[in-house]
């Protein structure tokens, strides 16, 4: 069972094209062939290049220019089937979600005038349902009408391959630098649209998914967000002082199955509940210090120290249930942050964008909320989201925006299954929370929404 496969993920717009065309040479020996097209009948981005044998054309400066502009809008095209691929359920998810909305806003106006007619129970129950959803109408409605801007960016995609396809029976009468200017301005407009459409705000989280109980009534547990698909190995650090031994387990499978793990001994014993799994490396808090190892796994060594200058340590500025856990490093779709609080700041967060490779800080963010008063916290897209608690009744309820240094309360109601949470962490690649539950390790689908305008694209 992989955390991708049982969890849905990021709720997008789904992007709408013609039937699947073919543009063929007379003679596919001798010339290049080209396949392009907005969506295939499933719905998906197709344009497939297929370059003419090794011994035409070989000693030809242009060709090889065309062959690696065919390169480049190739492998465009295959990011934006990708992205049609993750989101064709997602709109299916939405177009439920716009008929109960509609649905649920009719009952409550039925009920609004006539609710003398209703129990008082029925009555506050719809009213609650409708209010919590009523928000998300507008969103609806802009991405049905951002739909047209997505498509213009894939019929920009379309009309270039066309273009780099007449080119097989006019090779000297185009301006290649032109035509390499339109593809390069195309690559990069891609490629910030693809980083905004994998971010979002959050909207929801969903009911808990139990994946093993084990260990202490403290621990942590990831997966590495930026390792190969093929790589689903499971990390798992029980408890949070006093200890340095890391299990590795091969798959979700094996860890949810199975006691077969490999065990990694670290240099030094770490603090807290904090860690990460990032790149094939662990990045910890040292025991007592403020001191942050990344520990490189496959040559079992240290490969960087930094110290995190004035953050509290040793269980001076930790979150509510104490732990030791004064600093929190994390990884979202923009990298490696660490979470912890200083003097200077009066005890509040601090939220550090760290160099992965150098443990520099790149920049930091003070903000006014009480480091020991969050329940836990978790940073997705650059926003800081901190909890009420950690024990009962919980919930999401103030986020902190890098992007525009600002904050906001919220109300985002999350299952504290087990009672006791002290580790929650985001995995952008799985789009979910991590979560370390009084002896448990759970899963936690997130909901997120991104509207997309034509300044993006």
């Amino acid at each position: 069972m992989q955390p991708a496969e049982k969890l849905l993920s990021l709720t997008l717009l789904v992007l709408m094209g013609s039937e699947l065309t073919q543009v063929l040479p007379a003679n596919p020996e001798d010339s290049w062939q080209v396949y392009s097209s907005a969506q295939d009948s499933e719905g998906r981005c197709v344009c497939t290049v297929v370059a003419p044998q090794q011994n035409m054309c070989s000693r030809d400066a242009r060709t090889k220019q065309l062959r690696q502009l065919l390169e480049k809008v190739q492998n465009m095209t295959q990011s934006i089937q990708s992205l049609d691929q993750r989101t064709q359920k997602d709109l299916q998810y939405v177009q439920r979600m716009e008929v109960q909305l509609r649905g649920l806003e009719t009952k409550f106006r039925q009920v609004e005038e006539n609710h003398k007619q209703n129990t008082a129970k029925q009555y506050k129950a719809i009213k609650a349902r409708m209010e919590e959803l009523r928000p998300l109408i507008p969103v609806l409605e802009e991405y049905k009408a951002d739909a047209k801007m997505v498509m213009q960016f894939k019929e920009e995609v379309g009309n270039l391959t066309s273009v780099l396809s007449e080119l097989q029976e006019e090779m000297g009468t185009y301006d290649y630098e032109e035509l390499h200017s339109r593809v390069a301005n195309l690559e990069e407009r891609l490629r910030a649209c693809m980083q905004k459409l994998a971010c979002g705000k959050l909207t929801g989280i969903s009911d808990p998914i139990t994946i093993k109980t084990s260990g202490s009534r403290y621990g942590s547990w990831m997966t590495d967000p930026v390792a190969s698909d093929g790589d689903t190995r499971v990390w798992y650090m029980d408890g949070y002082h006093n200890n340095r031994f890391v299990r590795e387990y091969k798959s979700m499978e094996d860890f949810m199955t199975s006691d077969n793990f490999t065990s990694h001994r670290l240099p030094h014993p770490w603090s807290g509940t904090g860690q990460v799994v990032y790149n094939g490396s662990i990045y910890f808090n040292k025991f007592q210090s403020h001191t942050i190892i990344k520990f490189d796994f496959k040559t079992a060594s240290i490969s960087k120290t930094s110290q995190l200058d004035y953050a509290g340590f040793n269980n001076r500025y930790h979150y509510s249930w104490g732990g030791h856990s004064d600093i929190d490093l994390m990884v979202d779709e923009g990298g490696l942050w660490a979470i912890y609080a200083t003097n200077q700041n009066a005890g509040n967060i601090v939220i550090s964008k760290l160099n992965p490779n150098t443990l520099q800080v790149i920049r930091s963010w003070t903000t006014n909320h009480p480091k020991r008063s969050a329940g836990e916290a978790f940073m997705i897209c650059g926003t800081l989201y901190v909890t009420n608690g950690y024990s009962g009744g919980t919930k999401v309820y103030y986020a902190y925006h890098t992007n525009s240094s600002t904050y906001e309360y919220i109300d985002i109601p999350f299952q504290n299954k087990y009672s006791h949470i002290s580790m929650l962490d985001y995995n952008p690649r799985d789009r979910a929370l991590y979560a370390w539950n009084n002896g448990h390790q759970v899963l936690y689908n997130v909901t997120l929404f991104h509207v997309i305008r034509s300044e993006e694209l």
